[in-house]
């Protein structure tokens, strides 16, 4: 009778080094687990409050009076660009050229789906087209340096980029989150916007839109502690 508790014990000893093995093994690959799910899920909300921030300004810049949709989301042809000479917001007599809003939904074949959220981002900051500038970080704004293109083809006019390239970063790359991932996909195709055989580059020199980053505040025409 009394071999049983010495056995037992014995069979516990020689188990304990297993379990403790085992613990050891189990506790830190669940722990990662955990923190692997906690951090896409932040991830995954960081990522829709960047959305939601970028679908915000899109509203607040009239992007859609121009690339459809009349600054409801809901509507039909919500930022997939011109269907109707006869709404003129979407059609532009630039001197002997037609330009036309183009489709902004992330269709591959007809919008912006084939380009990348740089891309769009340098479109907005630099107004260089998707189309012909490559998915790469852009240090300048002289033809050759940097990046930027020697012979850059721009947005057609009356795209605002001028003034948006002095926007925040993270408010440019919220945009382009919003546009790439915020925004069904609509097969739309838009003709092509007529333009200069520079491709607009005469229209955005230094001296027509001014520089980029602006001059400092406060300049002759501001008040301001000097």
């Amino acid at each position: 009778m009394m071999r049983r508790p010495t056995e037992c014990s014995k069979c516990v000893w020689l188990f304990l080094p297993i379990l403790f093995v085992v613990a050891a093994c189990a506790a830190p690959g669940s722990s990662k687990s955990a923190a692997g799910r906690q951090s896409s899920s932040v991830q995954t909300d960081q990522a829709q409050d960047q959305i939601a921030h970028g679908r915000f300004l899109v509203l607040s810049h009239a992007c859609s009076e121009c690339h459809g949709g009349g600054d409801n989301p809901a509507a039909f042809g919500w930022l997939d660009g011109a269907r109707s000479p006869v709404l003129d917001v979407q059609f532009f007599k630039i001197g002997p050229f037609t330009t036309r809003a183009k489709n902004l939904t992330p269709d591959n074949a007809t919008g912006t789906g084939r380009f990348t959220e740089r891309q769009i981002f340098n479109a907005l900051r630099y107004g260089l087209r998707p189309e012909e500038t490559p998915d790469v970080e852009i240090t300048s704004t002289v033809p050759g340096q940097g990046n930027f293109p020697l012979h850059p083809h721009y947005l057609a006019v009356p795209m605002p980029w001028p003034s948006w390239r002095h926007m925040p970063d993270q408010d440019l790359w919220a945009i382009a989150a919003y546009l790439k991932n915020g925004v069904k996909p609509v097969n739309h195709k838009v003709e092509d916007s007529e333009g200069p055989p520079d491709f607009w580059a005469s229209e955005y020199t230094v001296e027509k839109i001014g520089p980029y980053p602006a001059v400092p505040y406060p300049t002759a025409n501001e008040k301001g502690n000097r």
